[in-house]
């Protein structure tokens, strides 16, 4: 089976959707070496192009000649040439893309992570709404399979665009490799001293933006214990940033909320690890990383009680109204003040995290490859 990527946000991406492509391309060729990936990119340099130089079954293609000075047309038609040249049998859009003029006798399989510029279109331009729904609209429209990383963007997917259930295909998705390895006591210490983390905080990780909400968890905060702070792990997006800090001065909160805008991702698991809780309380997520991430650092969770939150928390976490902040309070305190709850709640994300590793990811996607191209059994 030769299988093509849409790789670009694998090699240039370091949030969500990057995540996501790599944690895919690099587990199905670590588990399926049988299976031949090509990975088409317009530009393959930067740090995650070594995620890839191990494999023997992955390549890599990118435009030549003329169609380097018009990467974003060879992404959206020039690719399904080279579809036909390396004779692949599947080609995956891993980020709501699929490019025109793939043939025919190659089936298509696309990943839907969200609705957002359905559901909240206000975060967009007009421009890039109308762009991005097009997109979304030819790739459901020519796909054999859709994957949606969510029964709740399943549901999405059925109301806004109407694609036919039986088209789609929910595959949760699992975090990066880092979260599910142990660290050493050793690296704790050194990263606490890095980012001189409070002796007792919460952290909050995401991009500071309207919809992750932080300016709620900031409000929250004034309900809490004086002595625990808040670490907000995540980059600045747009004017956002301007309410949390306005939150924090309004609330007297200056000594006990930190914005961490510069962690290296590879010093996370540490920063979880380390927290009393994590609380993540987004309004709208296709899936919701930060809540398995937290799973996996032993970390409890605190989080929205909408879309696809319960699905990757179940019973591992508190939920709250994310417009509520007396709610979100009251699950933090909990959390805070019963050493009994938070064992509880690491042991159910013991439990949980389970439904989310790279190997039952991996075999639900082979699967779902295979019912598209059935291979031969020797």
């Amino acid at each position: 089976m030769i299988i093509g990527f849409e790789a670009k946000r694998a090699f240039k991406n370091n949030t969500g959707l990057g995540n996501y492509s790599r944690m895919l391309i690099c587990g199905l060729a670590q588990e399926h070496q049988e299976v031949y990936s090509y990975l088409y990119s317009p530009d393959m340099t930067g740090e995650y192009s070594r995620h890839f130089t191990s494999y023997a079954n992955i390549s890599t293609v990118q435009p030549s000649g003329f169609d380097r000075h018009f990467p974003r047309i060879w992404r959206s038609v020039g690719v399904s040439y080279h579809l036909n040249q390396d004779k692949v049998d599947i080609f995956h859009g891993l980020s709501h893309e699929l490019p025109h003029g793939i043939s025919r006798s190659i089936k298509r399989v696309v990943t839907i992570h969200d609705l957002i510029v359905w559901r909240f279109p206000r975060y967009y331009s007009l421009f890039d709404r109308m762009a991005h729904r097009i997109k979304m609209r030819h790739s459901c429209r020519i796909a054999n399979a859709v994957v949606a990383i969510s029964e709740s963007t399943k549901q999405d997917l059925i109301k806004y665009l109407r694609v036919p259930e039986e088209k789609i295909h929910v595959i949760y998705q699992s975090c990066d490799p880092i979260f599910w390895r142990p660290i050493e006591e050793d690296d704790l210490k050194e990263v606490r001293k890095k980012y001189n983390l409070p002796e007792k905080y919460i952290v909050c990780v995401g991009s500071i933006e309207h919809r992750k909400n932080q300016v709620s968890v900031v409000k929250a905060m004034a309900e809490l214990p004086e002595d625990v702070h808040l670490v907000i792990l995540g980059r600045p997006h747009g004017k956002y940033i301007r309410k949390v800090k306005s939150a924090i001065r309004s609330k007297k909160l200056g000594n006990r909320v930190h914005i961490v805008s510069n962690a290296e991702f590879a010093h996370f698991p540490a920063i979880y690890s380390q927290a009393i809780a994590s609380v993540y309380m987004s309004r709208y997520e296709g899936f919701g990383i930060p809540i398995l991430e937290s799973m996996c650092c032993d970390t409890p969770v605190v989080t929205s009680n909408v879309s696809s939150m319960p699905e990757a928390g179940g019973y591992a976490a508190l939920y709250a109204d994310p417009s509520d902040v007396k709610q979100i309070a009251e699950s933090l305190n909990r959390i805070i003040s019963s050493p009994d709850l938070r064992k509880q709640l690491v042991a159910e994300g013991r439990k949980q995290r389970e439904n989310f590793t790279q190997s039952k990811i991996i075999a639900d996607l082979y699967n779902l490859y295979n019912t598209l191209v059935p291979q031969d059994e020797d």
